[in-house]
């Protein structure tokens, strides 16, 4: 297995290439500023520099890669496209380059409540809106995918237990990034994560599961 991980140095993704380097999974980075990387990703981190908004720039980038990781997500801003093109154009392009390479395993970090259209966070220029298109074309592209939706993220990590649910089953909650990093590697080893959507949130209150038995009873 090698994994290639689009949106690497983010909060969520740059804790998904630790957490598959921790497993010796190697690991190609996308990454636009090589220099910046540097400075945030574990010097094993393979750093490839593209771009999921320039389709030209993914073949070389993703390489000899088995499995595709995808963190991406838009940044609050001004721009009302934002969303658009980054949370369902660059994802829809990461798809067709997937396809085209024969990725065996497609995992997307999407967010709770994507079916949700009078949700708060659409009022940023309907990022779920466009975080739900790209789920429902990862789904139809006939790849193997895992679409794992966290609930509010967290920076640092606690000891809660992870809950994790079948889609639109879930829709408050927090995660710490960390776990969303553990649950987006699990998904890659277990067969039960296989073509489905999964929500995630961590309560202290829940019982500790194995990732075999939270992905089998979704």
């Amino acid at each position: 297995m090698k994994a290639f991980v689009a949106g690497a140095t983010g909060e969520t993704g740059r804790r998904i290439v630790k957490e598959l380097i921790a497993r010796n999974i190697p690991v190609r980075a996308l990454v636009r500023d090589v220099e910046q990387a540097r400075a945030i990703l574990p010097p094993e981190a393979e750093l490839v520099v593209g771009d999921v908004l320039k389709p030209e720039s993914l073949n070389a980038a993703l390489g000899d890669s088995t499995v595709l990781l995808c963190a991406t997500g838009a940044k609050p801003s001004f721009d009302p496209t934002g969303p658009y093109k980054v949370d369902f154009e660059g994802t829809k392009n990461l798809v067709d380059i997937a396809k085209s390479k024969g990725i065996e395993h497609f995992v997307m970090v999407s967010s709770l409540c994507t079916s949700k259209l009078f949700h708060p966070l659409n009022l940023f220029w309907l990022i779920l809106v466009w975080k739900k298109q790209a789920e429902e074309y990862i789904q139809k592209s006939g790849l193997t995918y895992t679409i794992v939706r966290p609930g509010g993220l967290k920076n640092e990590d606690n000891t809660d237990a992870i809950v994790m649910q079948s889609a639109d089953t879930l829709f408050d909650g927090s995660i710490p990034r960390q776990k969303v990093a553990q649950v987006c590697v699990e998904s890659l080893l277990e067969p039960a994560a296989r073509n489905k959507i999964v929500e995630i949130v961590a309560k202290p209150e829940a019982t500790s599961k194995s990732f075999e038995e939270l992905f089998q009873q979704c």
